[in-house]
Formats: C-alpha cells, structure tokens, sequence
C-alpha cells in the first residue's frame, strides 16, 4: 500500500489539477496566471525523449496510443519525431478525460465528492500518531491541516502527493496532456475523452474508507520520496521503456487487486471497448493515456488484442 499514490498520480489525469481546487484561505481559487515572457528564466537546453507510442490499422482506421506523464520539468522535447508525426496525421485527440479551462468549473464538480457529506472529519478518521503525521506533512507544503478536515481522506492525499512535486519543479502545465490540448487547439483539432471528470473522481469517492485513509497514510509517509520516484518514472517515460515503468508504477498493485481492478483494469477494458467501436469509423485518432494504462499486464493493448485487433509499437 505504501506506493499507491505513485499509481493513483500516473493513472488518473485529474490528480495533478486537484491542487487548484482550494486555494490557501480555504477558498476556492483558480491556479496562479503564468509568468509573462519577461519574467520567465531562460528555456533551459531541451533534452531528448523517445516515450513509447503504440499503433491500430485496419482499411480505413488508425488509431495511435501515446502514454503520458501528467506532470513534467519544463526542458523535456518529447513532441517531436513518431509522436509528432502521428499526432499531426490524425483527426482528433482522445485523452482519459477532457478538464473544464474554467477551474471554477472544476471546483463545482469535484468539491460535493470531495466534502464529507456526513459531516465526519477527517481528524477522526485517524488514530493519533496519523494525525500527528499528517498535520505535520501539511505544514511542511505550507497548508493548514484544520482547512480540509471537512474532506474525504482521498482528496488531501491526492493535495500532498502533487504540492510537493510543484517544487521541485514539476508543473501540470508541462504535462503531456496539457500540451496536447493547446497543440489540437492551435489547429482546430477536436478533443475527446474516454471518460468524464465526475466518472474519474468516483474512483477516489468510491473507494472503502479503509483504503482512502492508508491512500493518505502512504502519502505523508513517503512525501520526500515522490519527487526522487516520479524522477526514476520520468527517465523511464522518457527512454520508452514500458516494461520498467510497469514495475516502478504498478508493483504495490500485486497486493491489492481490488485497487487494481477499479482504477486500471477495469478502466483498460471499458477503453479498448471504446475504442474498438472506434475503428468502425474511418480517420486516425490519437489517444492520450497515463502511461501506466499501456505498461505491464492487463494493459489497454492486452485488452485490444482479446478483441482482435492487431497493436504494434511504432519504432523510431
């Protein structure tokens, strides 16, 4: 359980936005405006990134897999060559989910699944010595513990596991998906999503609450790993290596199948459903996942090989 938040982080494409939902005062608040040009530091030298990209063909249809980061350091040249090439074939881009540009809109969606109905705290939820532990990983990213004790565990677990990774320089801005967006944008190019923001933040509502609080236990446990994990993650991402980034994502999963089921597998398999009806339709698509969804077992691509599709990796 103690790495769950490294698979939750590089599975689900809301987590990285969580964080704008509840500003310092404890209320809601739209991320801060980015530096102007003026402001900004030198672009550092971009450093070279071949991630994994994977590819479906039939007569008429062809349908790219490009698995993504959600948080990057800016200085990552990742959109270039194959994945650039088939990004600029296709027609649309499919992403998991397609987030509101008004992050107000985002704060309506996810706050009546984030709060605590019932009116329970969070404090109480959590033995003595967590609490003590978790009010001190709160202090140390700078936020009021007391602020979310209104909330379900899942939501100050998800705010810890991005806080800290924000200064280390990480930026959901990089992100690939972020990316993507203002590259289709730029040209006209439609946006869809495999799923719906409500449906994605149901997986963290839904789970057990014994699974929310060791989510947030894990979290404050391991808060000075995250930044040294999503590193090794990143270089792994970045050299297309798919089968080190099943181990370094999804190995905490062997021993929680149930976790597994509901935020991967049964994901995967309701996506290669989607996208099998999609290949009834002529044009090219570029799908854009969390790179877990393409790595190790039970991946998006062992599901569309049990329905008879055929899925290559493009090499470049």
């Amino acid at each position: 359980m103690k790495k769950w938040f490294k698979t939750l982080a590089a599975t689900c494409a809301v987590i990285p936005f969580a964080q704008c939902a509840l500003g310092p005062g404890g209320n809601s608040a739209v991320a801060a405006e980015p530096a102007t040009a003026t402001q900004q530091a030198p672009a550092p030298t971009a450093t070279d990134a071949d991630p994994a990209l994977w590819v479906v063909r039939d007569e008429d249809t062809t349908i790219y897999l490009f698995g993504t980061v959600h948080v990057l350091k800016p200085g990552l040249s990742w959109f270039d060559e194959a994945v650039k090439t088939a990004f600029d074939k296709s027609d649309q881009l499919m992403l998991e989910i397609v987030l509101p540009e008004d992050q107000a809109e985002m704060v309506k969606v996810m706050m009546p699944l984030a709060i605590d109905q019932s009116g329970r705290t969070l404090s109480s939820r959590l033995k003595p010595e967590q609490l003590a532990a978790y009010q001190a990983a709160m202090a140390s990213v700078g936020l009021p513990a007391a602020q979310f004790d209104m909330f379900e565990p899942w939501f100050p677990a998800i705010t810890l596991s991005v806080l800290p990774l924000t200064k280390l320089g990480y930026d959901p801005e990089q992100g690939a998906e972020k990316q993507l967006t203002g590259f289709a944008k730029a040209v006209s190019k439609p946006v869809a999503g495999l799923e719906t923001l409500p449906e994605q933040l149901g997986f963290f509502d839904t789970l057990p609450e014994t699974q929310q609080v060791a989510f947030l236990n894990a979290v404050v446990k391991d808060l000075d790993q995250l930044g040294p994990q999503l590193d090794k993650m990143v270089l792994l991402w970045a050299k297309g290596d798919p089968d080190g980034l099943a181990v370094a994502m999804n190995e905490s999963l062997a021993a929680t199948p149930e976790l597994a089921k509901t935020l991967l597998w049964d994901r995967n398999a309701r996506w290669a459903d989607k996208l099998k009806a999609r290949m009834d339709h002529p044009g090219t698509v570029f799908v854009a996942v969390g790179a877990g969804h393409l790595a190790g077992q039970h991946s998006v691509q062992d599901y569309l090989k049990e329905r008879g599709l055929t899925v290559k990796r493009v090499e470049y």
